[in-house]
């Protein structure tokens, strides 16, 4: 449960970053429904006459209806409560867990509930206040921790499988550098909000026929959300060396880390895309989408590096991986 409520959630991030990249974040002008009605409509001529004094101000200028954006956004909201009912399900899968030593297993999942549900609170707020900036971030900020919560269960999950790993000496300087590896992802990701924070500005000035001139008009976060990559790259080297050394080349850690790896050359190349070549619209989503795909597994890395601290069970370390 805790997997496909995690793939879910990833599908909700691709969705949430195709509704960044296509401008459609206020393709619904109201929430919960939508024009008004459960159902969106697909063409203007389901809307009121009045339609644009009523919704103009909300749709930030863009008076005209547009059937697109308002779809984007509304797959995004119904994978949104897709995710929640999901959710709901593992916390339900969790609830034997309050007859055992693991309570925590139930209370993490219910935690992850309720945090889902105060997602949705800050997804309506977003749009009440007409994407502002603070509330943009906050949303991607508690995506994350929703993330890290539903990859602890996975992860612990994984060490109750039937294949016993013999636990190893913890590793205190590969802990240090694990915690070091995910601050600079989160700051990361941080800025990356920001870029895009400010680049709504630009594309609101320059319009989307522009996007060609879009990064020149970012100024400077841009250049130290590009710089930072740099710094964010050498600590993830340095982690994945120690990892093979300490864990061995075969071990789960090590081959979660090459696949980090791989991701993070590829994250790396769409930001370069974005940067040279026009922003072109499939690199936003793409690029957002395996950054938190990155700490995801940055974060699953930490878990089985601190597994005798973090994810002891009844009978002893175990671990699979397929």
């Amino acid at each position: 449960m805790a997997l496909n409520t995690v793939i879910t959630l990833y599908f909700l991030i691709v969705a949430g970053g195709v509704v960044r990249s296509t401008g459609a974040g206020m393709g619904c002008p109201d929430w919960p429904r939508c024009f008004g009605r459960w159902v969106p409509p697909t063409e203007v001529s389901q809307l009121p006459v009045n339609y644009k004094e009523i919704y103009g101000a909300k749709l930030k200028g863009e008076v005209i209806f547009n059937p697109t954006k308002t779809w984007i956004e509304y797959v995004n909201r119904l994978l949104g409560a897709f995710t929640g009912v999901m959710i709901f399900l593992t916390l339900l899968a969790a609830i034997p867990f309050l007859k055992s030593s693991h309570r925590h297993i139930f209370f993490l999942s219910l935690s992850a509930f309720v945090l889902v549900g105060v997602q949705g609170w800050l997804g309506a707020k977003v749009v009440s206040f007409e994407l502002l900036p603070v509330m943009v971030t906050l949303h991607m900020l508690l995506a994350i921790v929703i993330v890290f919560l539903l990859l602890y269960l996975f992860t612990w999950a994984g060490y109750t499988a039937n294949v016993v790993e013999k636990g190893r000496p913890h590793d205190a300087a590969l802990n240090k550098i694990g915690v070091v590896v995910l601050t600079l992802s989160v700051i990361q990701i941080l800025l990356g909000t920001q870029v895009r924070e400010v680049m709504d500005e630009v594309i609101a000035r320059l319009g989307y026929s522009e996007r060609a001139r879009w990064i020149d008009g970012l100024g400077a976060i841009f250049y130290v959300h590009r710089s930072f990559s740099i710094a964010v790259l050498a600590i993830n080297v340095l982690w994945i060396v120690r990892i093979r050394k300490s864990a061995g080349a075969g071990s789960p850690q090590s081959k979660i880390a090459s696949v980090c790896m791989l991701i993070l050359i590829i994250e790396l190349i769409s930001g370069l895309a974005m940067a040279y070549y026009g922003v072109p619209a499939f690199a936003q989503p793409l690029h957002l989408v395996l950054a938190i795909l990155m700490i995801g597994l940055q974060f699953v890395i930490w878990l089985l590096v601190n597994g005798e601290r973090f994810l002891r069970t009844e009978n002893g370390l175990k671990f699979e991986i397929s």
